[in-house]
């Protein structure tokens, strides 16, 4: 699968895409303005981590590729690419429970700590790219 060389960029559906698990160093694009808002984006092969004014969003070990990722207070949803296994780790509402579904398939419930973060493990092969919904319950 081509990656673009766009480390974070605005699709025509105003979802974002970020990331690139190929590189072999960091890279990182700041200060992208996109809805009244701040990200930044830092992604090489070991770790792709998305911020928002300042904030997680994102982040996944190793490094991933993201696409048409949006979020809302009840829904995240994007689609996850790696040449791996990995884990992401997402940042939501503190002590609540949310169904996370991948391709579709419920995987069941999760809470986030005190702190918000969920964190999710999936199998990925080379290329392959996986579904994620995050539905507040």
């Amino acid at each position: 699968m081509e990656l673009t060389n766009e480390l974070l960029k605005v699709e025509t559906d105003e979802t974002l895409t970020f990331g690139d698990y190929t590189l072999d160093k960091k890279s990182k694009v700041e200060n992208f303005q996109f809805k009244g808002d701040v990200y930044k984006v830092k992604t090489f092969s070991e770790i792709t981590k998305l911020e928002k004014n300042g904030m997680m969003v994102y982040e996944s070990v190793p490094g991933t590729r993201v696409e048409h990722f949006q979020a809302n207070d009840q829904v995240v949803s994007f689609q996850v690419q790696g040449d791996k296994d990995i884990q992401f780790t997402l940042e939501l509402e503190a002590n609540s429970e949310y169904v996370v579904y991948l391709d579709q398939a419920n995987i069941g419930d999760m809470n986030t700590n005190v702190s918000g973060k969920l964190v999710v493990s999936t199998e990925l092969e080379p290329g392959q790219k996986i579904m994620v919904e995050v539905v507040k319950k």
